[in-house]
């Protein structure tokens, strides 16, 4: 059996991240390499990776790295879906299949159940479906009694959902060749091609199999998603310090703590796990790092600095900050002084606007997301949900309440006057209260 990751689509709802979803680093590796060890553990070793213009030389490096694996690679020119990612690679799709979703994250056991289900050759093809018990902007899946599809809804109209099973994309198919015919004979106008082509194999005699799993899953559609991916990760790791890493004698390190090579920790640093502090990068004197803190390779956490529940990539400078629940691309730097609010004084959810929608994050905590390259001033502060674009600068005292788009300055005002210094200082008066302070 082949695992098929399809990774030429483009994450449109990550603004400011731009970055693959699939290429975004936890503990020190890029996500599709988490992903193929899983389906590896899960027996499979020989991949089919469909991946875009953008990332294709990315994932070639990555995947020659790996041992004990078999990768074919194909180019999808454009990300039209799913449908068009598999005729692209259609040279490599012999046997069975396993298709997956490399966005979305997943224990090792969703896809042994799925593969156990199809040794027993009973279906066409077979679906992962999970039990949502709220509303999910993805595919839902109607089944009989048999567990077998019905009907695939994609994104329905909330309150209209056909059942509170969604479909996970992890599927098995016995016979590509007759998948993609179908796929080929599908006519729609919507991003719908392979799902408009399962139902049609339904409606002519195919089985199709929906395999219940309830086991971990996180798919990432927006950017608070990578919380729970983190976490996932932090808490399925285990404690350890590289030989490498320098920790002062006066530094706390408890609980769950990751630290990679060559990692200093200064006098009076805490770090309170879980927590994953990545290569070459400095903990200042007395900062804090604590609660599911992700922080990337070459970075410094300065002086005075604290880090709650964060997710911060490579390369960035804080001195003297504080950064609560946010999401911080790779090369960004904080001035002294600033702040990333976190919490709202009504202690309401954090709603992010995503095109014209106004999202629920599910948050009552969620900070700043910047892009990769950001620049914020001394003194600034960030109020809950902002997103600040890739590139752009927050200038000193700014309060920054709605998103700054990318490549964008926001700087304030001039309001001072320039004039002569026609003040004079009584220094008899200062020395009275050195006297004073003095004492007797």
């Amino acid at each position: 059996m082949r695992a098929v990751f399809l990774c030429g689509g483009s994450g449109k709802r990550m603004f400011p991240i731009t970055e693959d979803k699939f290429l975004l680093d936890f503990l020190g590796k890029p996500l599709l390499e988490h992903q193929i060890t899983t389906a590896r553990e899960a027996g499979l070793s020989h991949f089919v990776i469909i991946g875009s213009p953008g990332n294709i030389a990315r994932i070639e490096e990555m995947t020659k790295q790996m041992q004990g694996i078999k990768v074919d690679l194909a180019l999808q020119k454009e990300p039209l879906g799913i449908a068009d990612a598999l005729k692209g690679a259609e040279p490599f799709l012999h046997g069975q299949l396993l298709v997956i979703n490399p966005n979305d994250v997943f224990a090792s056991s969703a896809c042994s159940k799925i593969i156990a289900e199809a040794e027993r050759a009973t279906a066409s093809s077979y679906i992962l479906g999970y039990q949502v018990e709220e509303y999910f902007p993805g595919g839902y899946l109607e089944v009989n009694s048999q567990n077998e599809l019905l009907h695939i809804v994609e994104k329905p109209t909330p309150g209209e959902e056909p059942s509170n099973m969604v479909n996970i994309l992890i599927h098995c198919h016995s016979n590509p060749t007759e998948l993609l015919r179908f796929i080929e004979a599908v006519e729609t106008t919507r991003d719908d091609v392979y799902e408009c082509a399962l139902d049609k194999m339904v409606k002519e005699g195919h089985k199709i199999k929906v395999v219940p799993y309830d086991g971990f899953w996180a798919p990432i559609k927006y950017p608070w998603h990578i919380f729970r991916v983190m976490e996932y990760f932090l808490d399925n790791a285990q404690p350890y310090t590289a030989p490498s890493a320098r920790v002062s004698d006066k530094a706390t390190i408890a609980g769950k703590v990751i630290l990679s090579d060559n990692v200093r920790v200064l006098e009076n640093a805490v770090i309170r796990g879980p927590a994953y502090i990545g290569a070459n990068t400095v903990i200042g004197n007395n900062a804090l790092v604590r609660d599911y803190s992700h922080v990337g390779s070459n970075s410094v956490v300065g002086y005075s600095t604290e880090v709650k529940h964060s997710y911060i990539g490579d390369n960035c400078w804080f001195h003297s900050n504080y950064i609560g629940d946010s999401i911080i691309d790779d090369d960004c730097s904080l001035g002294s002084g600033t702040v990333l609010a976190n919490f709202r004084l009504d202690e309401g959810y954090i709603r992010v606007r995503v095109g014209d929608s106004l999202l629920d994050t599910g948050y009552d905590k969620l900070g700043a997301i910047m892009g990769r390259g950001c620049r914020i001033g001394v003194n600034a502060s960030l109020m809950p949900g902002v997103r600040v674009g890739p590139d752009s600068f927050v200038g000193p005292q700014i309060c920054l309440r709605e998103d700054l788009g990318a490549n964008k300055t926001a700087l304030l005002e001039p309001r001072h006057e320039i004039k002569d210094n026609e003040i004079s200082l009584d220094e008899a008066k200062r020395q009275a209260l050195l006297k004073r302070l003095a004492g007797p």
